[in-house]
């Protein structure tokens, strides 16, 4: 009894002096918020007002899981995240009872299904395409899905190497991004286009311009495919790219040519670039001493200032065009970007993507350039949508981050990614299995370009570049669809006249 009685005593003190040591931190707060000067919330309401800065930060936390309706979030809601993550797994993708999906929303799609499809034993398949005719070593592109450019540095080595041999085993292209090409995306054995960004990290000089020495040594690759010029990216036009100081690491300081852990600022363009007869000279040189396909990605600010490209062409003749055209919508993503420009700036790219794919095809360069889109399509139904307007590739970045097992935690920029995709955190990149993220890079791509070819089954084509805009119907705002091709109709005068 006496041994028991001595523990309450014990445990009596222990919490009495807990909440001595609460009410004196609870002091300590109280003066130090009543004395600061720079929030007013904690200066008028000492202590409780440190509550309302918890409730912010963790408020995107709250409504993402507990809040939020499965099509309400941005920039990607709960129902395309879980599709990619059931593709990602290989698991199937069917459905019970009915759509979740609000078909009455100015600018859904609606696929137009045929009356007679083909038969199950002629269901559409995706044939390989060439890119680059006029180039030494064209590429025949397998795949209509691929993995848009994540550098390395902006994302990390685990990621790179899964992307690296998931893209391999499905199949697909990886763009490197702008960071330069590190041993890991040479480690898959995929197809891999490299990007060429305006500082020319990878392949420049001491004086930060091109090397043709370092651009032969990358074109030495045989899996090195095609080479893209970044003029510009969806998510921040006019603004160079930016790696912050935390994550660059001695590797990627040599890999890119930089000084270790200084922040990386890209110019804003390339300066022996100034105008599209330049970029076309730019592009001739690139493609005469690689011997591969050349292209540009382009964020478009005013389909009109692309006319002058187009005109260039025509003044030159179609081999000195560049090979193909990315088209990157101002919904595009990015590791850092200023909010101005990820809000505000740049054409979204269902509206840029069907006029550049018109203004190539006046001009008479549709089988000389291929269209590629790229920004925020991550589903089977945006991905057919961009092929139906027009492009005869598509790449996405997010959704392969998905596929990784990025939980939108908008960390992107911070160096602390919780899932090990955009941290140089050793700590944060042992969550990054890479032997099982292989395959769900893999399932997820296979998955997409399984349901595209489904989706141009239904409308009764038998390859999904077959798909036109007659094959889509978009949602207008009295409720009612109207065929895409009416209210944008492509310039190929047999289908103009359908």
């Amino acid at each position: 009894m006496g041994f028991a009685l001595r523990a309450i005593e014990i445990m009596a003190i222990a919490f009495i002096a807990l909440l001595g040591l609460l009410a004196l931190a609870g002091l300590i707060l109280f003066l130090i918020d009543r004395s600061q000067r720079g929030d007013a919330i904690r200066r008028n309401y000492p202590v409780i007002g440190r509550f309302r800065h918890l409730f912010s930060e963790l408020g995107e936390f709250f409504r993402q899981y507990f809040f939020a309706m499965d099509r309400e979030e941005l920039p990607f809601n709960r129902a395309q995240r879980d599709w990619v993550g059931r593709a990602s797994k290989g698991a199937g993708n069917t459905v019970a009872f009915g759509s979740t999906r609000n078909i009455s929303v100015p600018g859904t799609p609606i696929f137009a299904n045929s009356a007679f499809p083909p038969l199950n034993d002629m269901y559409a398949k995706t044939a390989p395409l060439e890119i680059g005719p006029h180039a030494r070593m064209p590429f025949a592109a397998p795949s209509i899905f691929n993995i848009s450019g994540m550098s390395y540095g902006a994302i990390s080595k685990p990621a790179v190497r899964a992307l690296s041999k998931g893209a391999k085993k499905a199949g697909v292209w990886m763009n490197t991004g702008e960071g330069g090409l590190s041993p890991f995306h040479l480690e898959g054995g995929c197809d891999i286009v490299f990007q060429i960004g305006t500082a020319k990290y990878g392949v420049r000089n001491e004086t930060g311009g091109l090397s043709d020495e370092k651009l032969k040594e990358i074109a030495a690759h045989e899996t090195v495919r095609m080479f893209e010029v970044k003029l510009s990216q969806g998510a921040k036009p006019g603004k160079g790219g930016i790696l912050p100081g935390a994550k660059v690491t001695p590797e990627i300081a040599t890999i890119r040519g930089i000084p270790v852990g200084q922040d990386s600022i890209s110019p804003n363009r390339h300066p022996e670039a100034g105008n599209y007869d330049e970029l076309l000279d730019m592009i001739g040189h690139i493609r005469e001493l690689t011997g591969k396909p050349v292209g540009i990605k382009t964020a478009v600010g005013s389909v009109d200032g692309m006319e002058p490209l187009f005109e260039a062409i025509d003044a030159r003749g179609a081999e000195h065009a560049p090979d193909f055209i990315t088209i990157d919508g101002g919904e595009g993503g990015t590791g850092a970007a200023p909010m101005p420009l990820i809000d505000l700036v740049g054409m979204p790219v269902r509206e840029a993507l069907p006029r550049v794919v018109d203004m190539r095809d006046r001009h008479g360069l549709r089988d000389r350039i291929r269209i590629i889109a790229s920004g925020k399509l991550v589903n089977p139904g945006d991905v057919a949508w961009a092929i139906c307007a027009g492009a005869d590739f598509v790449t996405s970045a997010r959704g392969f981050m998905f596929s990784l097992g990025c939980i939108q935690a908008l960390k992107c920029n911070r160096n602390t990614c919780p899932t090990g995709i955009t941290t140089h955190n050793p700590r944060f990149q042992k969550g990054l299995v890479v032997e099982d993220k292989i395959d769900k890079v893999a399932h997820y791509a296979q998955a997409v370009i399984k349901e595209v070819e489904t989706i141009a089954h239904s409308v009764g084509v038998a390859e999904p570049r077959q798909m036109r805009r007659r094959h889509v119907r978009i949602v207008q705002a009295d409720g009612t669809s109207v065929p895409f091709n009416r209210i944008l109709p492509s310039y190929n005068p047999p289908e103009a006249a359908e």
